[in-house]
């Protein structure tokens, strides 16, 4: 008979890792922070709770469950809120603005090499097949985000509810959320049987054991007077540089609207970045102009093949937008200033959320009624993406299109259609849903196929 393996001696508990180290761990962290909030927050999995064990695995869950209340990208929240717990506010806002700092350098290059070259042939086949990819990728989020919210007949009302009243009707996206919320509570408190609870993926306590002992991390106590400092600070933060912007160019500057206009939109991102896509793309297209529908698309591809948060591709709209539309500016100094303040006023509110609501964390994660309708509010937002992917579909798809009578809905003109871009679509939907390739590689292999057929001289873009 075999002796039995001896088991490792439990690693003794310690204080929390020295701030350097710690500053060192988030900068790898934010150079991994590919395939959206599922690959991010495994990242953040495998580095900190199974790899240096600075927080425990009930730790991590318990403060992903309370990110996921809040407007603005998960991941980034969940980063900001275990440095918090690490090393207090210095720590919050390390851990939060490593995370997307890779991304904004990126992408502020890729916005301006698009703006410098987009126009010719070989850098228009690319994109065209990097819009293929998207379409794909849109779906594949519905699917993801339906299989795990739509676990009811009611729940798959409200989804279908919201997809009609955006793609049928334009009722504004901030309008359809605040309605799934209102539904969800009522649900909740009428008829809780409509919103069946989940089960536990796991229990609280699996995972490794971590290094970090629960008693050293950081905690404050929820006092009226911290509260009321962290808004007022946060506030000034957020606000100041739009005041700025609009006593130096004017109220009317595309950057003073850029501004408030992304202000508004980080308040009311539930459900992730393919949610808000959705209302970003509306008014920054039909109302704005700041630019073309098949370039929103081509932003979104931008965006995937980056580090960070997908709500990025917000930096690359304002990019754009400005650079067309400068006013006495110079037009790419126009451009870098509003591609830096829109990245500004998208996650300054994601730290305030974090930093204000975290002693506050046991007592939102307990309450049911905050919990039915955030229920409700997911279910909209499978409606939302479908509706994002139906606009995606159209404008990509096809060169053309028309409305239909007085309802909202665009439709395709069918002689207007794009048949390479329709066969590189439907080889990203085998490759991520048969052959399940991650979403980079997708968007590689799309990429090259629509280089191939613009050399060979084929309709693409």
């Amino acid at each position: 008979m075999s002796e039995p393996t001896p088991q490792a001696a439990p690693v003794q508990a310690t204080a929390v890792p020295p701030f350097r180290d710690a500053v060192r761990a988030w900068f790898l962290v934010s150079l991994q922070t590919f395939g959206g909030p599922a690959g991010q927050i495994a990242v953040m999995q495998r580095e900190l709770v199974d790899q240096r064990r600075w927080i425990g695995q009930r730790r991590f869950l318990h403060a992903m469950n309370y990110c996921t209340l809040l407007p603005g990208p998960e991941a980034q929240q969940l980063a900001t809120y275990v440095g918090w717990l690490l090393h207090g506010t210095r720590g919050g806002l390390v851990a939060g603005g490593l995370f997307v700092l890779p991304g904004v350098v990126a992408l502020l290059v890729l916005s301006a090499v698009y703006v410098a070259f987009g126009t010719t042939a070989v850098v228009t086949a690319v994109f065209a097949g990097l819009a293929a990819a998207v379409l794909a990728i849109v779906v594949q989020a519905v699917v993801r985000v339906a299989r795990r919210a739509l676990d009811s007949r009611a729940l798959i009302a409200l989804a279908v509810a919201s997809f009609l009243a955006l793609a049928l009707f334009g009722v504004p996206f901030p309008v359809v959320v605040a309605l799934a919320g209102v539904a969800g509570w009522a649900l909740g408190r009428w008829r809780p049987s409509a919103l069946p609870r989940r089960k536990a993926a796991e229990g609280p306590d699996a995972g490794p054991p971590p290094v970090v002992s629960d008693d050293v991390l950081h905690h404050e106590a929820p006092t009226v007077r911290r509260t009321v400092t962290v808004l007022l600070v946060g506030l000034l933060v957020w606000g100041v540089p739009i005041a700025a912007v609009a006593l130096l160019t004017g109220a009317g500057s595309v950057l003073t609207q850029q501004g408030l206009f992304f202000s508004g939109a980080a308040v009311v991102t539930f459900g992730g970045a393919y949610a808000v896509l959705a209302y970003v793309a509306q008014q920054a297209v039909e109302v704005y102009g700041w630019l073309s529908p098949r370039e929103m698309v081509r932003g979104l591809a931008l965006a995937e093949t980056t580090p960070g948060p997908l709500i990025m591709v917000v930096q690359f709209v304002a990019f754009l937008g400005a650079h067309r539309h400068p006013g006495a500016l110079d037009p790419w100094v126009a451009a870098v200033l509003a591609s830096l303040l829109v990245t500004w006023v998208t996650f300054v509110p994601s730290f305030l959320f974090v930093l204000l609501g975290a002693p506050y964390m046991e007592r939102l994660r307990g309450n049911r009624s905050l919990s039915a309708a955030l229920a409700g509010i997911t279910a909209a937002v499978v409606g939302v993406i479908a509706d994002l992917g139906v606009y995606f579909a159209v404008h990509t798809l096809f060169s053309e299109t028309t409305t239909a009578g007085p309802l909202a809905l665009e439709l395709p003109v069918p002689a207007s259609v794009r048949p390479v871009t329709w066969v590189i679509a439907a080889v990203a939907a085998v490759l991520l849903f048969r052959v399940r390739w991650s979403v980079l590689r997708t968007l590689g292999v799309c990429a090259v196929l629509g280089l191939a057929a613009g050399l060979a001289g084929l309709p693409v873009g």
